[in-house]
């Protein structure tokens, strides 16, 4: 059963196959209670067979995998608490808001209208109104307030706001980040725009090769990298003393992503923090290939 001293989402050596097709390979990945973690990877990295494997829509080849202190899976209770909302935004052209509003009261036991008709008021979407023929960014707010209408413990979101403008995706944001202030929400949110996610996130799970390749606050990671411009010269020692993510070389420089195993020595580098952005392309620019063993899926060494 579900413990305040249980992490919502736990999973050791989680993998998935598709035929010959590794979709997702020994994840091992821990996500605390109440954050807002930004799920983020290149196309087939496997972040949407995770978020499926967590709303217990695909089941694992091997590893293990526990979500709010219980394994998924399609039973009722299991999915009381589980709110998924995938890129497509599924909802019936045809019906109106208040026809939605209809449906998920009669599906859900802890479901809260007042909330949905509230947030649509403030956002001026009609209730009556057909969903074929409101915007993208309505459909996709009326989607959200739909889903966090039957009160879940978790949310996961498959890229929601991928087809978005830059204002509706602010609105959608600041939703979502309300939710959460709010208490007992956790959301794992897939996408690709690294500024909204650094806007809203405090939490990161990087996928690149169906691998994790880092998992843990994001204030931590960032606090554990830095960047090395320096002379063209060999690396060895900075390798023998910190983990060398990527190294980009001219003839005459070379800038160093690290990941520290404390303070850099050398005389010869400039080092400067790190961002998010500057961090995620770093390893996603890795070659494909199985994680170091010295990368943690909670961002320390082994």
């Amino acid at each position: 059963m579900a413990s305040s001293n249980v992490d919502p989402i736990q999973t050791r050596g989680l993998s998935k196959r598709y035929r010959r097709v590794t979709a997702l390979s020994d994840a091992s990945i821990a996500v605390p209670e109440g954050r807002i973690s930004a799920l983020i990877g290149p196309n087939g990295a496997g972040k949407t067979t995770l978020l499926r494997l967590l709303a217990g829509l695909a089941r694992p080849t091997g590893g293990e995998v526990a979500v709010l202190g219980s394994h998924p899976s399609q039973d009722s209770a299991f999915l009381a608490d589980i709110g998924f909302l995938a890129q497509e935004i599924p909802l019936y052209r045809r019906f109106t808001a208040k026809d939605h509003i209809g449906i998920g009261a009669h599906l859900n036991a802890r479901w809260d209208e007042a909330s949905v008709v509230q947030r649509l008021a403030t956002l001026g979407i009609p209730l009556g109104q057909r969903v074929g023929t409101l915007s993208g960014g309505q459909r996709a707010q009326l989607a959200l307030a739909l889903t966090l209408a039957k009160r879940p413990r978790l949310l996961l979101l498959d890229e929601p706001v991928a087809a978005l403008d830059p204002l509706a995706r602010r609105q959608f944001l600041a939703h979502l980040s309300e939710a959460v202030a709010g208490g007992g929400l956790t959301v794992v949110l897939s996408s690709h725009l690294i500024a909204d996610l650094e806007r809203i996130c405090d939490h990161l799970i990087l996928l690149a090769a169906s691998r994790v390749q880092l998992c843990g606050d994001i204030d931590a990671l960032l606090a554990e990298h830095q960047v090395l411009v320096g002379p063209a010269k060999d690396t060895t020692a900075i390798e023998r003393d910190h983990t060398l993510v990527q190294a980009v070389r001219t003839a005459r420089q070379a800038t160093l992503l690290i990941r520290r195993n404390g303070p850099v020595i050398d005389p010869a580098y400039e080092a400067s923090d790190v961002g998010l952005e500057e961090l995620v392309l770093g390893y996603m620019g890795q070659p494909a290939g199985p994680t170091p063993k010295h990368l943690s899926a909670i961002g320390e060494d082994k």
